[in-house]
């Protein structure tokens, strides 16, 4: 979805996916070491870069929407934290190399053209042994009524992936069905692709 898209998505449904952290990323967040530089990648409105800021990590949030942004600034202050954001199309913009600590991304969905240069330039940015996770929705989830994009060339193929993160230990990597309650975009079981590599 481009920009503009975002934008109105965002200004005429604020908070989209609520304003709680992704399960996934809750249940992996603890292989980050105190204190760490976090980047959240296709963040959206804050909800798990507020997360991470309170557990005390230095994060800054990566959307392409500037109203998400927006929202993820005032998300952090209504929770006593603070966070950078940075508005960025993460396809096109190159993220500067062996940057962050550590990083995440969930359900930041790109046509499946360009895939490979988004995983990749997220995962660039990260420094040698930190960790990366992700959790996004697989081209099963078009047979689901549940959340996502909507249109199978926006969804993941777990074969692709694992293509992508070969160069990396494979820490986990789960391919099925989960069950996610997030505001009124993701609301019940769909099937993901989960991933968590150490650079």
């Amino acid at each position: 979805m481009p920009k503009n898209k975002w934008d109105e998505q965002f200004q005429q449904n604020k908070y989209t996916y609520g304003k709680e952290v992704n399960k996934f990323i809750k249940s992996k967040c603890d292989l980050f070491p105190d204190n760490s530089n976090i980047a959240c990648f296709a963040e959206g409105e804050g909800r798990n870069a507020v997360y991470l800021a309170k557990l005390g990590h230095d994060v800054t949030a990566y959307d392409l929407s500037s109203v998400g942004l927006e929202h993820a600034s005032i998300l952090a202050k209504e929770n006593g934290v603070s966070i950078q954001t940075v508005e960025a199309d993460l396809i096109d913009m190159k993220l500067d190399r062996n940057k962050y600590d550590g990083g995440i991304m969930v359900f930041g969905h790109v046509h499946d053209a360009n895939q490979k240069q988004f995983i990749n330039n997220m995962i660039h940015a990260i420094k040698p042994g930190g960790y990366f996770i992700f959790e996004v929705y697989s081209k099963a989830q078009i047979d689901y009524d549940t959340g996502g994009p909507g249109l199978v060339d926006m969804l993941y193929d777990p074969k692709v992936i694992l293509d992508i993160i070969h160069p990396h230990k494979c820490v986990h990597f789960y391919y099925g069905e989960a069950n996610r309650m997030e505001g009124y975009r993701h609301t019940g079981v769909g099937h993901v692709i989960q991933v968590v590599i150490q650079k």
